[in-house]
């Protein structure tokens, strides 16, 4: 007998990646295995984006290469899913342009996957079931985790911020968070099972957990209090952070707990007061220097990460200055930066005072060669020191050593093997890499 095989192509952050293994835990459950080639695949399923219109056309191109397969294969099953297909009027522009699919559903009800994939068995009929409101969260559903050595752990689920440029909110719902209860036996169960190094937890704005809870008291600190008592060797990581939310108690506790990863994304998106007025994000700068300056106080080797947008809608070039001035105050290792794009359905669409494209250039190729500079200095000033590392993997005759903060660090042994934790002292650069050796010293770093 055939057995059945899967595909699943993601598109978009890390709560996408998580959505797509327990996408493939349903697909498991129903009897599929994993293949990476779509034409051994029985099912394709297309779990999608809508954050920026670029990520939109290129699932619509993704999309459109399986029409040639359909004819081939007329029994192959296409789900469309996930944040694109949750925006008002998506699913019918879908279903007209590529009437190939098979099903589309949203983001709301991801996890009635099974039901819907066993009922299109039984009529082989197009299914278009999209909720229009969040549902209560959903406990105990297998996962398939493809994330080598760190595991994904969803805390809470939706955004109540409403940014002016961001869909999220309405296409993930309002926030819910998950009861501790069930938090703490899916964590206590990875770290029992020894697989994995990390364990994220995520949420679009992780600050907020337990705000909805009917008992209202427990906040992102108090859990962090709770899973950290569990015995294990294992880091704390959690994605993602509004600067609005993250307190001072937060800070200390990073600070102390050795099980608390000292990496930290902050996403601040513009140096600019008037600029993040117009976005919507309830904090201004001085409260943003004033937590990273608190941030590189308490947490000396922290590595901190943000995101920026340019060209937001009335950003003049002083405002962009600004931002690239905070650049230089806060000492990033990381930026995400990202060209302003409009989206449908959100505030920002129609503000007024659009910036040119070619102006936005211009704008991230110089956020991009500031934030170059800032870290080649920060690979010279890791010269000679040791870290903490975790093998993650091997690339060739290197094995690839991860700190703590997330930096690479090359290095060659005979002694190491993927998943080992072990002290690395960095010794050279070459081509903005570091390179180091295995070390028994104690990590300084």
């Amino acid at each position: 007998m055939k057995e059945k095989k899967y595909l699943i192509e993601t598109f978009g952050c890390q709560m996408n990646v998580h959505d797509s293994e327990k996408i493939a835990g349903m697909l498991i459950d129903l009897g599929f295995e994993e293949t990476l080639k779509k034409e051994e695949a029985d099912i394709v399923v297309f779990n999608t984006c809508c954050i920026r219109e670029s990520a939109e056309l290129k699932i619509m191109a993704k999309i459109g290469e399986l029409k040639a397969l359909k004819r081939k294969n007329k029994d192959l099953i296409i789900v469309v899913c996930g944040c694109m297909t949750q925006q008002k009027n998506m699913p019918e522009l879908l279903k007209k342009r590529f009437p190939f699919i098979s099903l589309i559903l949203g983001t709301h009800n991801l996890d009635e996957l099974e039901n819907y994939l066993l009922e299109f068995e039984n009529d082989k009929k197009f299914k278009s079931i999209v909720w229009e409101k969040e549902g209560n969260v959903i406990e105990n559903k297998t996962i398939h985790r493809t994330s080598k050595n760190n595991a994904w752990v969803n805390i809470m689920f939706g955004c109540n911020n409403f940014c002016t440029y961001c869909i999220v909110p309405f296409v993930r719902g309002r926030e819910r968070s998950r009861e501790v209860k069930d938090i703490l036996e899916e964590v206590a169960g990875l770290v029992k099972s020894g697989e994995y190094k990390t364990i994220t937890l995520l949420g679009q704005n992780v600050n907020s957990y337990g705000k909805d809870l009917a008992t209202g008291k427990t906040n992102f600190v108090q859990l962090l209090e709770e899973i950290c008592k569990i015995e294990g060797d294992y880091k704390i990581k959690f994605l993602t952070s509004h600067p609005k939310d993250f307190s001072d108690e937060l800070v200390e506790f990073i600070a102390k707990n050795d099980k608390m990863s000292k990496a930290i994304h902050l996403p601040v998106q513009s140096g600019s007061d008037s600029v993040l007025k117009r976005m919507n994000r309830h904090y201004d700068i001085t409260h943003y220097k004033n937590l990273v300056s608190k941030i590189h106080s308490k947490i000396p080797n922290v590595t901190l990460t943000t995101d920026i947008i340019v060209g937001f809608p009335g950003e003049s070039e002083e405002d962009f200055e600004k931002t690239c001035e905070l650049l230089r105050f806060c000492n990033f290792s990381g930026v995400f930066g990202f060209v302003y794009s409009k989206r449908k359905g959100t505030p920002a669409e129609n503000f007024e005072n659009q910036i040119s494209p070619k102006e936005k250039q211009k704008r991230i190729t110089k956020l991009f060669e500031i934030q170059h500079e800032i870290l080649k200095n920060q690979l010279k000033n890791m010269v000679g020191q040791t870290f903490e590392t975790v093998i993650e993997s091997k690339n060739g005759e290197f094995f690839v050593a991860k700190t703590d903060g997330g930096k690479s660090i090359r290095v060659k042994s005979n002694s190491i093997n993927i998943n080992d934790k072990c002290f690395v002292i960095a010794m050279k650069i070459e081509n903005n890499e570091l390179f180091g050796e295995v070390t028994k010293e104690k990590s300084n770093g």
